[in-house]
């Protein structure tokens, strides 16, 4: 009956997006403007931190506490109670994980709704813990010419209202969302919020781009609203914050109440983090604290520094006939491929969604990799949204300027076809 129980809840969650594509990646060797990692190291100060606690002593390289390293717990609840408005208890509060991925495995064990387009983790990882997701699309605003911004792309109040029932557990949310880049508006919040507390539900917010906010976007915690900390778990990343995904830190921030959960199941899976990584992301958010909302913190530099690879990407897709979603927030940007005439061998794999088969067309025959968008969709609305793919923008400009030729000379050939 268990392994029964256990096949159950993995059927058919074995392979994703990823499997395939990584495996392309490595295959053809592609421009990688696919996967979501910088392709320059992090910031000076962050990797002397790391150097600095290898050199730290024994106990570095040792088991630190479980549910968190004590500095960096103390970091984090300092930093996040000033951000979020509310005093955050470190011992009891705060969850330091393998990564934001662990943060949310230990956070979906309930009947979940998830916005789409959503990180495609969610789903696997509520199934695996015997809940039920249910699914809401954002969708471009109605009548409202063309989609230039992931701020034209909204949610149906009417849509996500009916989704909760008596056995709704949890909400998860992305802001700024991953692969769409839309930061939620104060008021798309409230009406989270406002669900949550009527229909006495936890909202999970995934907020690992928390800092990439552009063009006068602010990035709000749902856990500031009114009476939202007393059920919100906020999710963050190490691997963003710092660019240093390699390290795997994450973390969940929430109430006593809710965390006591989540510690036990991180105890039961991973139980432990590594110490000297957690060290050094302790010795960043200090660092942080003090200069905060000034021009040298990191937090303004990063957005800075890739606002112009937004536009420099942006450019070059409007330039080969592809119209860009310009994202409000994170490091995606999504592009319309509808005016892509597919060749012969792809056009024959018509049970395939029409972003996988031109992801798949552009790694082999072009040499560049993206994500089909339609791997961010639940099974109900994946269909509508085949005709999108995601580039990354956070690397070297020598990666997006080779990207950008290669779109170039696929626009060459296209416009001299007879």
């Amino acid at each position: 009956m268990a392994a029964q129980l256990q096949a159950t809840r993995t059927h058919g969650i074995d392979k994703n997006v990823w499997t395939e594509l990584v495996q392309l990646v490595s295959q053809y060797q592609p421009v990688n403007l696919g996967q979501g990692f910088p392709d320059f190291a992090p910031p000076q100060f962050i990797q002397d931190a790391f150097c600095e606690a290898l050199k730290g002593g024994p106990m570095m390289h040792q088991y630190t506490r479980g549910f968190g390293h004590p500095r960096l717990v103390e970091s984090l609840a300092r930093f996040f109670s000033r951000v979020v408005g509310h005093q955050i208890d470190p011992w009891e509060e705060v969850l330091v994980t393998v990564g934001a991925y662990q943060a949310l495995f230990t956070a979906c064990h309930a009947l979940v709704v998830i916005i789409e387009p959503y990180f495609d983790c969610y789903q696997p990882m509520v199934q695996m813990a015997g809940g039920r997701a249910v699914f809401v699309p954002l969708r471009p605003k109605a009548g409202g010419g063309a989609v230039r911004s992931s701020g034209d792309w909204v949610l149906s109040a009417e849509e996500l209202s009916s989704s909760f029932t008596p056995r709704t557990k949890a909400i998860i949310i992305n802001t700024p969302n991953n692969p769409l880049g839309k930061v939620y508006k104060p008021e798309e919040l409230q009406l989270v919020a406002d669900l949550c507390v009527r229909h006495d539900v936890v909202c999970i917010s995934d907020e690992v781009y928390e800092w990439l906010t552009y063009d006068g976007a602010q990035h709000l915690k749902i856990a500031s609203l009114p009476g939202m900390w007393d059920r919100t778990i906020t999710i963050g990343s190490a691997g963003k914050t710092f660019s240093a995904t390699g390290w795997k830190v994450g973390w969940a921030i929430g109430p006593q109440r809710i965390m006591k959960h989540l510690r036990t199941i991180h105890q039961n899976v991973v139980f432990h983090c590594a110490t000297a990584a957690q060290e050094a992301v302790a010795r960043g958010f200090e660092r942080e604290l003090q200069l905060l909302g000034t021009p040298e913190s990191y937090f303004q530099q990063l957005p800075a520094m890739l606002h112009p690879k937004r536009q420099k990407l942006a450019s070059c897709l409007e330039g080969v006939g592809l119209q860009p979603v310009m994202p409000e927030g994170g490091f995606f940007m999504m592009a319309d491929i509808s005016s892509v005439e597919l060749e012969s061998s792809e056009q024959s794999a018509e049970d395939q969604p029409t972003d996988f088969r031109v992801v798949r067309w552009l790694i082999r025959e072009k040499g560049l990799a993206a994500i089909p968008v339609s791997a961010f969709y639940g099974p109900e609305h994946s269909k509508e949204f085949d005709k999108y793919i995601r580039f990354c923008f956070i690397k070297e400009d020598s990666t997006l300027d080779s990207a950008a030729d290669i779109l170039k000379r696929w626009s060459h050939e296209r416009s001299n076809r007879p």
